[in-house]
């Protein structure tokens, strides 16, 4: 039976990738069982299944690949989920029907457990005609925030909530309101945000030229194409949001630019993809092909690669035809493609392992080189895979032969896909992979840099108490294995001491072969002055990247991740505190907590008085601040009401809230998130402004009263309800107790019970 290499692994593999039955029985008693389970249920569609079952089997075995979330915890359990990633979903209609169908169309795939990106250059921008009804278009980004109230009431798969990519092309007429949307921190939080840069305006930016906004062939405005370069940038550096995506680079470098345009990419950015196109990923682990790791003769198995890449490729393409499509467009593009992602995870401790620094001239020839193992032997794979079963049914050699990345592909490979066809239209991508990297090891994840060589992970015992566990890096655990405490080599560098141009050069340097895109975090210091930050976007351009994407830490985005010193004595290990973050994404998707600050004795803070129609009692909401190097914080909340109807959920807000506040960072997003509930049965008028619900209304008074005391800036936060005066009731006055199941106001007693009137619910007194 395999061991796990990390006590973190196993938890992750039984806490996401292990089936169990509905009651939480165990169905996968090993994790032998889980790679078991998938190999069979990828191998279903081959002639000789049994054959295909252990070639699957072995090369799932030892973690050597890893095939994407989706596939892993979803293939062979009957369940009625994609197999998929994400999806870019179909062009959006400038009409309000079309709109709405493919709001429905997102709501579906997201049901499936699928991520959606999307193009909202289609819609005409606001203030634009709207013919045959005399008013107004109300423009992109009002739609966007439909979007948005869909994706937070639907968990992807049950338990991941939808993950949404939006992109916008740099010359329409909104593209300004698109880049400062998420400064509003209410806003659009359920999206990752793009703009779309075309090779044109890169142009008018370095010569300083003038560039036009225009929709449907109507020049709206034109501003300076520099100016509007530095909106982005600056929002970028300030928030970490939008990314940047060179779009007609995409196109330009596509295998299928002779039957396809894309606008879009998934939500991460490493599948940029047409109208109902899909991502189908997996990663190869080079971690676990390094062989005599650490000693001078240290390289990778190219040969077990190659065969490793080989049976990869099959896999995915069996995914296709095995797996469910929310729509059936999906399913027809997907198969009319058969484009995979092949990508890799462990790269960094790949490079560790050979005694390479990352972010060295050498490590990105190094990289180079595995790439293109890895590019030559997926495409042969896939040359293989059209001779027995057949091209992708658009395949049009000449033409494919001529496009993106097969005009600098070796020789032989094309002579090859002239000759048989190719099975799959684009084969490698380069995917996050945080949290199947923990499954197999704590390997270094994707193309990142280690992050940080140990952390402390504080872990939930069944008894209710709490104890501590090291988290180690793979590469760094085999050194301790082979060689003990002694100290690091020089060339173990991590994120903390790289400089972005290095992160840049080594995305450049994978992109060469990777026929997709990659998504990479380029790490900066906060301390980066804004005209380098802007450098780092020029040298992605320049050096062949299809996008950028960045993270500096400050004090609106918070850091991602930062390395608490707490312990400076221990020189080998970095102890990771999550606080807060928006685009990157930490180790795994787990979130380490810090300690919960000491209470004092007395506190200083305010009491507020919300009165909420229909409800007797006002609510009495006490917020008190604790003093934290010299910057006066929230501490805790209280909520009371002489309304008993309120008792349980007042009670469980003031102890929820209350915990995140004594945690520290930056709690501003339970504003945010309190003002971004809505209640099925209305919600209220406050001075002239709708408060969705009671606990937006509760959100209102928090952020009131972090403004009062300068936790968060005011300026622009909109807000202009004055928590103390009493709200006005929406519509008709009520007519009796809400319905608990639709929320109506139709109960009514029957036969003994209250009984609603408009869905039947029943609940007897």
């Amino acid at each position: 039976m395999t061991r796990f290499a990390a006590p973190i692994a196993e938890q992750i593999w039984d806490m996401k990738y292990r089936l169990k039955a509905a009651d939480g029985t165990p169905r996968d008693l090993t994790v032998e069982d889980s790679w078991r389970r998938i190999a069979r249920a990828l191998a279903v569609v081959e002639d000789d299944p049994a054959q295909w079952e252990e070639r699957f089997y072995d090369a799932l075995v030892d973690f050597r690949f890893l095939p994407a979330g989706r596939i892993t915890a979803g293939a062979g359990t009957g369940r009625s989920v994609t197999l998929f990633n994400c999806f870019v979903m179909g062009t959006i209609p400038d009409s309000m029907a079309g709109i709405f169908d493919m709001l429905k169309e997102a709501a579906l795939t997201m049901q499936q457990g699928g991520g959606i990106g999307y193009d909202f250059s289609t819609i005409r921008p606001k203030g634009a005609d709207v013919h045959g009804v005399a008013a107004d278009a109300s423009g992109p980004l009002s739609f966007m925030d439909v979007w948005d109230a869909m994706c937070r009431t639907i968990m992807s798969a049950g338990s991941r909530r939808g993950a949404m990519m939006a992109t916008m092309r740099c010359d329409h007429p909104d593209i300004e309101d698109f880049i400062t949307a998420k400064q509003d921190a209410a806003r659009l939080r359920m999206f990752n945000l793009s703009v779309l840069v075309t090779d044109a305006f890169m142009e008018a930016v370095k010569n300083d030229g003038s560039w036009e906004l225009i929709f449907g062939g109507k020049v709206y405005h034109t501003v300076q194409a520099r100016d509007l370069w530095n909106k982005i940038m600056r929002a970028t550096y300030d928030y970490a949001e939008p990314g940047v995506i060179f779009i007609d680079r995409i196109n330009a470098m596509n295998n299928l630019s002779y039957c396809e345009t894309i606008a879009a990419t998934n939500p991460c950015g490493e599948q940029p993809l047409p109208p109902y196109g899909a991502c189908l990923l997996g990663s190869i682990n080079l971690a676990r092909l390094v062989r005599d790791p650490f000693e001078d003769a240290a390289a990778l198995d190219e040969a077990e690669l190659d065969e490793l890449v080989t049976t990869a490729v099959r896999m995915m393409d069996n995914v296709v035809d095995v797996s469910r499509f929310a729509l059936p467009q999906q399913a027809d593009e997907a198969k009319a493609k058969r484009r995979i992602g092949l990508g890799v995870t462990g790269l960094a401790d790949a490079l560790l392992m050979v005694g390479l620094r990352y972010g060295s001239d050498e490590a990105a020839r190094q990289t180079e080189r595995w790439l293109h193992r890895i590019a030559r032997a997926a495409y042969l794979g896939s040359v293989q895979l059209a001779k027995e079963k057949g091209a992708f049914p658009l395949f049009e050699a000449e033409k494919y032969l001529a496009s993106g990345s097969l005009t600098h592909m070796d020789e032989d490979v094309r002579a090859a896909i002239a000759e048989h066809g190719i099975r799959n239209a684009l084969l490698t991508s380069i995917a996050p992979t945080g949290t199947i990297s923990l499954y197999a090891g704590n390997v270094s994840s994707g193309i990142e840099p280690v992050f940080a060589y140990s952390y402390t992970r504080k872990v939930l015992q069944r008894d209710g108490s709490r104890s501590e566990e090291e988290v180690v890096d793979y590469a760094v655990q085999m050194w301790r294995e082979k060689f003990g405490e002694a100290e690091l080599p020089d060339h173990f560098v991590n994120a903390q001491t790289l400089s972005p141009s290095e992160h840049v050069k080594m995305q450049a340097a994978a992109q060469k072969w990777v026929d997709s895109s990659i998504s990479k975090t380029i790490n900066c210091p906060e301390d980066i002055d804004f005209d380098a930050f802007q450098n780092v976007y020029l040298q992605a351009y320049e050096t062949g990247c299809k996008g950028c994407t960045t993270y500096r830490p400050n004090d609106v985005t918070g850091s991602v991740l930062s390395v608490s010193e707490q312990k400076p004595e221990a020189a080998s290990a970095e102890h990771i505190v999550v606080t807060d973050g928006q685009h990157a994404v930490p180790p795994g998707d787990v979130v380490y907590i810090s300690e919960p600050l000491d209470r004092p004795q007395a506190l200083e803070g305010n009491t507020y008085k919300l009165k909420w129609p229909d409800s007797e009692h006002a609510i009495y909401i006490t917020i008190n601040d604790v003093v934290v190097g010299g910057r006066r914080r929230p501490f805790e909340v209280f909520i009371n009401s002489k309304n008993m109807e309120h008792f349980a959920w007042t009670v469980a807000l003031t102890r929820m809230i209350s915990a995140v506040f004594r945690r520290g960072g930056d709690v501003s997003f339970v504003v945010e998130e309190l003002k971004a509930v809505f209640d099925p049965r209305g919600g209220a008028w406050m001075q002239g402004k709708y408060i969705p619900s009671i606990l937006a209304a509760i959100g209102g008074v928090i952020e009131h009263h972090l403004i009062s005391i300068g936790f968060i800036d005011g300026e622009g936060m909109g807000l202009k309800a004055d928590p103390q005066i009493e709200a006005m009731a929406v519509g008709e006055t009520r007519r009796g107790p809400a319905c608990p199941s639709c929320g109506s106001y139709e109960m009514r007693m029957v036969e003994g019970c209250m009984t609603c009137m408009s869905c039947g619910h029943s609940k007897c007194s």
